[in-house]
């Protein structure tokens, strides 16, 4: 199941996974043998986030650097998140990083090196577990737990204590607003405030509505499994579009306050993965975000933001959705990237 690889600090050694086999474990959808026990989305009302944990002077996890470690992936617009907010803030030597790799079968998300092609964006590209060396990303949650069995939902992002060895949340919401105001000792942009208090009520109206209809949204049409479903998130997710065409049509260049807020982190990576995903795989199709003018050249301003553009992997995204999501695309054939012209 795992290889065993020499670890960087003397006598420590990493696992990496064994190479994706569909056969043996299914996917994560439809998971076989052994990965049975860890489906997805395990039970219909289990809580999804069971690790809330926050940063907090006074808390269990007071902020310090180098204590925390992310779990990633470089393809889960969730995620990216908070490898933007990471970015934005100066914290690349403050929060450590592992990525998992972008194809999952039915034993989860999983550390392998492997030949990785995406490992030009800025030193990120999946890796193995930097923090524990474990093999699967299941292994953190279990290790979370009381008697280490976890058999709820395995999702990234995870941040991780690594002093107390253990999970600390992954709720991406919470992760991305503590990365953004909880380290600013250490952080090499401090003064930037990403959830500045007189914004919040009109940041948290406005992802009040791209949240659950366009982040979420896109999910719900491209994972429906009836002709009504699919066509009640096509229209919530064009609604949606629309919405933020027209509000972004004043020439604004941020979507609230005249400044990048949480607003736009949490808007942007479904935005960035449209066109090369969800337009196509999950049959979002009346247009392209490049046939809409507002919405597009906002996205490409903030592609040229460093934090945005060098924390986006096409490739890993391509390969991630159209890879794993088998029961969308049985033959797993990965299509070549549409020309998109990012620059302004």
């Amino acid at each position: 199941m795992t290889a065993l690889i020499e670890g960087n600090s003397p006598g420590s050694v990493v696992h990496e996974a064994s190479p994706v086999d569909f056969d043996t474990y299914g996917t994560i959808y439809e998971p076989r043998g052994e990965a049975r026990k860890a489906p997805f989305g395990a039970g219909a009302d289990a809580d999804v986030y069971p690790f809330r944990g926050r940063i907090d002077p006074n808390g269990e996890f007071p902020p310090e650097a180098g204590r925390y470690h992310l779990y990633v992936s470089l393809a889960c617009p969730f995620a990216h998140r908070t490898l933007i907010v990471r970015a934005l803030k100066g914290l690349e030597e403050v929060i450590g990083v592992s990525v998992v790799d972008p194809i999952r079968d039915g034993r989860g998300w999983a550390f392998r090196a492997g030949a990785d092609p995406s490992r030009r964006h800025g030193g990120l590209g999946q890796t193995l577990d930097r923090a524990n060396g474990f093999a699967l990303l299941s292994q953190a949650y279990e290790a979370s737990v009381p008697g280490g069995v976890y058999t709820g939902r395995v999702s990234v992002p995870v941040l991780w204590d690594t002093r107390s060895g253990q999970v600390v949340s992954n709720h991406y919401p919470e992760i991305t607003l503590d990365l953004g105001s909880q380290f600013n000792q250490w952080a090499g942009e401090p003064g930037l405030d990403l959830y500045p208090v007189p914004l919040r009520d009109e940041i948290d109206a406005l992802n009040d509505v791209v949240g659950p209809h366009l982040n979420e949204g896109v999910y719900h049409a491209g994972f429906a499994t009836t002709q009504s479903d699919y066509e009640a998130g096509y229209r919530e997710v064009f609604e949606t579009l629309d919405l933020l065409e027209e509000l972004l049509a004043d020439g604004r260049e941020f979507l609230v306050g005249g400044r990048l807020t949480e607003a736009d982190i949490r808007l942007w990576p479904t935005l960035a993965r449209f066109d090369s995903v969800y337009h196509g795989h999950f049959k979002l199709n009346r247009n392209r975000l490049v046939d809409l003018p507002n919405l597009w050249a906002y996205t490409r301003r903030l592609y040229a933001i460093p934090a945005f553009g060098a924390t986006t992997d096409l490739d890993q995204i391509r390969r991630h959705y159209y890879g794993t999501q088998l029961h969308i695309n049985p033959t797993g054939i990965v299509p070549p990237s549409p020309r998109i012209d990012w620059s302004l």
